[in-house]
């Protein structure tokens, strides 16, 4: 049997069609597929502006200074999540401050974020982990109350739903950040986009992705010097996706409800074939949301912590690669220099000792579950 990762790309040749057409065609950079996916992208979710920028982490970046955030400020998120989430802040002098988890869903716990918020905070960033939105509306509140910009992080969660708006609308937030590395709903290669409802912070995320320039009349400070004049205005990045990436993540975004659609199957058949079993506790999906299953992470029971390691161990020796999200993000060397300690977010430091990402893709075929779950079960037993 072929390996067994925790999540994997799935490309077919429609895909590469599109890519190829791209390549024969006058444009290879910033063309007009850019526009069209972006175009695209804001009819998926609703969102009346989208930019498009070459990774998710130049995504957060280009949203946290569309919002201003500056020296002295902080935002406040999870630190169960990719360190790009609280990376993109300190790359703008700001700190990240870390609030705890709700250890059902290992989303940040509305309940604890008051009592972290400062006269410096400036923006909250909760992340939709796994692909399970937050409790938006709550959140939503208490930025407003203490008037705070929300920006969502939903890497993990393009086509997930939140009281049946998708994620990304922006119906309670000002920004929200995806992302279309190759393990995500969909992928662009490596990608991102913001989406946003507000034009202000649309045309600042334009300008910050490309160099800081703008060749818009309109918004020069100083008399045109003729048909070539552009300004830099900002210090910002090449942070631009190309015509070929978009071009695939178009196809792509064709597949997308497909895509979750077996996201969600699989979930199920794990359910099923996990039911009442004594060694993991399994994800859950609340009410108020529709998954988009980026991750299926699975908790180890109390007593099947210590083994963790040797699990992987046994795992990968047997083909199958699982992964682990995350490890806190205040707990890597870069972060304890700057002086974040170690048992900062209790509930955190709990779902790190737990958590196991089990596999998860669209191409993930039934057989190759029932192979997983009897692999991981038989090894489980002979840990008693």
């Amino acid at each position: 049997m072929k390996p067994i990762t925790y999540g994997r790309q799935y490309i077919d040749e429609e895909d590469i069609k599109a890519v190829e057409n791209v390549l024969r065609s006058d444009y290879l950079t910033q063309g007009p597929k850019v526009r069209e996916f972006e175009e695209r992208l804001g009819g998926y979710v609703g969102a009346k502006y989208v930019v498009a920028f070459a990774n998710g982490t130049a995504a957060l970046h280009g949203a946290y200074f569309a919002a201003g955030l500056d020296k002295e400020d902080e935002i406040i998120t999870t630190p169960i999540t990719f360190a790009a989430t609280s990376n993109a802040a300190l790359y703008l002098g700001a700190k990240p401050v870390f609030s705890d988890i709700d250890l059902n869903t290992g989303n940040i716990d509305p309940s604890k974020i008051e009592e972290k918020i400062t006269q410096k905070t400036k923006i909250v960033v909760p992340v939709h982990y796994a692909g399970h939105p937050v409790e938006l509306e709550k959140i939503y509140e208490i930025a407003k109350k203490y008037d705070l910009i929300l920006i969502e992080d939903a890497c993990h969660a393009l086509g997930a739903k939140y009281h049946g708006e998708k994620i990304g609308s922006g119906k309670y937030s000002d920004m929200t950040i995806f992302s279309f590395h190759p393990v995500k709903s969909i992928t662009t290669g490596e990608g991102g986009a913001v989406t946003t409802n507000d034009k202000g912070y649309y045309e600042r995320l334009v300008l910050f992705r490309q160099h800081g320039i703008t060749k818009n009349p309109a918004n020069f400070v100083n008399a045109s010097h003729g048909p070539w004049y552009h300004e830099m205005q900002e210090l910002g990045y090449n942070y631009r996706l190309t015509d070929i990436q978009s071009a695939l993540g178009i196809s792509q975004l064709k597949k997308l409800d497909k895509f979750v659609k077996r996201r969600r199957e699989i979930v199920s058949l794990y359910e099923k074939l996990l039911k009442d079993n004594p060694y993991f506790e399994l994800p859950v999906e609340k009410d108020y949301a529709y998954s988009s299953w980026h991750l299926f992470p699975v908790k180890l029971k109390d007593k099947y912590i210590p083994y963790k390691k040797e699990i992987f161990e046994k795992l990968r020796n047997n083909n199958i690669f699982l992964q682990v999200h995350y490890i806190p993000v205040y707990r890597h060397p870069y972060y304890k220099s700057l002086g974040y300690k170690e048992g900062l977010c209790p509930n955190a430091e709990i779902f790190y000792k737990k958590e196991i990402s089990f596999p998860i893709y669209y191409s993930l075929t039934d057989d190759e579950i029932n192979y997983f779950v009897d692999m991981i079960l038989a090894i489980m037993e002979r840990l008693k």
